[in-house]
């Protein structure tokens, strides 16, 4: 028996509206590993980057991060074995049943995600410990972490299973799931690739949800 561990982010909005700054994507993103070790070579990189004076911020988030920081992070995490999923909704094909609350869309996408990504990392006797970044105001997140363990529960009953909610900036790990989460959204939302190319060998699992849908309902 071995022990993965599952780190989780996500991108995107949860408005069913088309304007600007409305994301056209959600995606639910997972990353895992063997072994932590990343989160550790991180907060080294961290500390090298401080030293040279770079401009960091309170911790690695790619969204805010300037680009001599992001190279240096992607640069670093390429080095370790690890493997990605991602389920990309296009939120316009969602049907409205599935968006009647913000926590059903979330719960939704997560099913799927673990429905069809786990065969490709999980073995019968695993055990796993899942890490989701927190989301949303205290009330919403109590909904969204339980949305998540109901999942959890249907599709790993046959695992030993651990759930974590930590914000973002606790875990040098999640901030990895930050980073590759950020890569495939500026590929589904932009086109640009610059950085999904720098991690696209570690995906094993990249799946649009509702690609074979063609009514658009907004």
């Amino acid at each position: 028996m071995s022990r993965l561990f599952l780190f989780a982010d996500e991108s995107g909005d949860f408005c069913f509206t088309t304007g600007d700054n409305i994301s056209k994507f959600y995606i639910v993103c997972t990353v895992v590993m063997e072994s932590c070790e990343i989160g550790d070579s991180l907060l080294a990189l961290r500390r090298s980057l401080s030293w040279d004076n770079k401009p960091l911020n309170d911790f690695f988030h790619a969204t805010c991060d300037k680009q001599v920081i992001r190279d240096a992070v992607y640069a670093e995490i390429s080095k370790f074995d690890f493997s990605i999923q991602a389920t990309i909704m296009e939120k316009r094909k969602a049907q409205p049943q599935t968006r009647v609350t913000e926590e059903r869309f979330y719960k939704y996408g997560w099913y799927y995600h673990f429905m069809h990504s786990s065969g490709g990392y999980l073995d019968a006797n695993d055990e796993i410990h899942v890490t989701v970044a927190t989301i949303g105001t205290k009330k919403k997140r109590t909904a969204f972490e339980d949305a998540v363990r109901d999942v959890i529960r249907q599709k790993l009953y046959r695992h030993q299973w651990e759930t974590s909610f930590w914000p973002c900036q606790t875990d040098p790990c999640l901030q990895v799931a930050d980073y590759c989460t950020w890569a495939i959204q500026r590929k589904w939302e932009m086109g640009d690739t610059r950085s999904y190319d720098l991690i696209k060998d570690k995906i094993n699992y990249e799946y649009e949800l509702f690609k074979r849908g063609t009514q658009l309902f907004y």
